[in-house]
């Protein structure tokens, strides 16, 4: 009897040692913040992407946490102040954070450093295929989906609509992707913008409602003198039968979504990190997580990038013969 109770505690001290142990190591390990988006974004699904890959997973000292947010503002400010780690910001947003050019805001975010290009992320605006609107400017007094405030979605919204002289003219809902497409769907809303990878899970919802089409930008820019003005902007079509009924090409323009880093985040993680991501393996990884991720590759690392890298991504970059 005395026996049995001696080997039963000292199974239970073995046990509870070996829970201590896993437990200090979880804790030793340092929580890294990655600045995603909302629900139904394409930035969310690169942080959840990266935190769930096994390999980052095993990371030995570093814990990498997925954190939603509002979008590319939200993520530039955040990361700029260290309260994320990483984020997903659009090229042209860290440029005009770098240079204090933000719309009412003259901050300047500096210590927001680039890492790697993801994908491209083009301007979308879904009506109502008999709606009769055909260019932004027959959004006067419609009401619409402008993304969610503090997103690069609403950012570049504001910027388009504003260039476009169209802004303070329509009734602005701010909401993120899928609940435009479902207020979209209960006919609360005339249009609703997106700035997000094709084909979207929101847009494909509201065609499953509706009849829709698809406003040609890429025209409304180029005859307003909008790339001129923003030239990190570049010129994209989003493809015939992307979404369903729209059984035509496109023209629109896009910005550059980049993986950012704050500049006292280690070099060693960045490098790490990107060592993990930048193989067959990893890549295969983040395309099965969202078809839009088929961009990322060695060879399209650097592409959209016209603010300094990260120390750790400038390194990797190097190596691989991407930045000389």
């Amino acid at each position: 009897m005395k026996k049995n109770v001696w080997t039963a505690l000292i199974v239970a001290i073995a046990c509870a040692a070996l829970t201590l142990s896993f437990a200090g190591e979880a804790f030793a390990k340092k929580r890294i913040v990655f600045g995603g988006g909302p629900a139904g974004g394409t930035f969310q699904v690169v942080a959840n992407g990266i935190q769930v890959y096994k390999p980052v997973k095993a990371l030995k000292d570093y814990n990498i946490q997925a954190q939603s947010s509002a979008g590319s503002v939200e993520n530039l400010r955040k990361v700029n102040s260290g309260k994320s780690d990483f984020g997903v910001v659009y090229s042209g947003h860290v440029w005009l954070g770098r240079e204090g050019k933000m719309k009412n805001d003259p901050n300047k975010y500096t210590d927001v450093m680039a890492v790697a290009y993801l994908y491209g992320a083009p301007a979308q605006l879904v009506v109502r295929a008999d709606s009769g609107i055909k260019s932004t400017k027959d959004l006067v007094g419609k009401k619409v989906g402008v993304g969610n405030a503090g997103s690069g979605a609403f950012a570049n919204c504001e910027l388009f609509f504003t260039h476009m002289g169209v802004w303070d003219k329509i009734e602005r809902n701010a909401m993120g992707y899928n609940d435009a497409a479902q207020a979209f769907g209960n006919n609360q809303l005339d249009a609703f913008w997106l700035f997000t990878a094709f084909p979207s899970g929101a847009v494909i919802m509201a065609a499953q409602t509706n009849d829709i089409a698809l406003v040609d930008l890429g025209a409304d820019a180029e005859n307003s003198g909008f790339f001129k003005q923003y030239p990190y902007f570049s010129k994209l079509s989003v493809p015939a039968g992307t979404y369903r009924g729209v059984d035509y090409e496109t023209p629109s323009f896009q910005d550059s979504a980049l993986w950012v880093a704050n500049k006292d985040v280690p070099a060693d993680l960045v490098y790490e990190l990107l060592s993990i991501i930048y193989t067959p393996e990893g890549l295969e990884h983040m395309v099965s997580q969202k078809k839009t991720f088929k961009e990322m590759a060695i060879e399209t690392g650097a592409n959209g990038i016209v603010t300094p890298f990260h120390p750790g991504a400038e390194k990797f970059w190097k190596e691989k013969g991407v930045l000389k």
